[in-house]
């Protein structure tokens, strides 16, 4: 049984599966480097604008990931390749950990912004922000959106270096589903 949804009879992800995941990396690549300004020293004027930055990035994000999800129901996912089954539940497991703790991530983002005691201001133009001054509150979900961000990153380490092994070890062409395009799908970039 694959993740989220029902294994299909073809070798690889159509090309919104593709187009979205690698999306998703640049963007989730990109936020990294955003977030990691926060915890430096930094004018308030410049943490603001970092803070607007980074839920700005995220809100795309999370657009993606809704797509993502609905392709992922819509389209399923190639049959696991056939290898030890521990080596299947870990992929399984895996990719599961990494929706949720994307999810976690959203989730969190949002509440925290949401109960910010600034103004957490998206795209230059709408505050996120509902005035909330529970400085509790407001700590306790942060720490919560802290842990998801090191497990994601965690999990995108062990989702790389899986790919690595399948890739440089195995050389089973698990990367190709994810890389390769097929004739078909220059016709028809959304496969059913």
């Amino acid at each position: 049984m694959s993740t989220l949804s029902s294994p299909v009879n073809r070798s690889g992800y159509s090309l919104a599966q593709k187009t979205l995941h690698w999306l998703m990396a640049l963007c989730i690549c990109l936020d990294l480097v955003v977030a990691r300004k926060f915890g430096g020293d930094m004018e308030l004027w410049d943490r603001l604008e970092s803070r607007g930055d980074h839920a700005s990035l995220n809100l795309i994000v999370l657009g993606l990931f809704i797509l993502r999800l609905y392709f992922r129901f819509k389209q399923g996912s190639p049959a696991p390749l056939a290898g030890p089954a521990w080596q299947v539940r870990l992929a399984q497991g895996t990719h599961m950990a990494i929706y949720f703790f994307l999810a976690a991530l959203f989730a969190t983002g949002l509440a925290t912004a949401m109960h910010a005691t600034s103004a957490v201001v998206v795209f230059g133009e709408w505050s996120l922000s509902l005035g909330n001054l529970d400085e509790g509150l407001f700590l306790s979900i942060r720490q919560l959106h802290e842990f998801s961000t090191q497990a994601i990153l965690v999990l995108i380490t062990l989702h790389v270096v899986g790919a690595l092994y399948h890739q440089i070890v195995l050389r089973d062409g698990v990367m190709s589903r994810m890389l390769k395009s097929s004739a078909k799908e220059a016709k028809d970039p959304v496969l059913s």
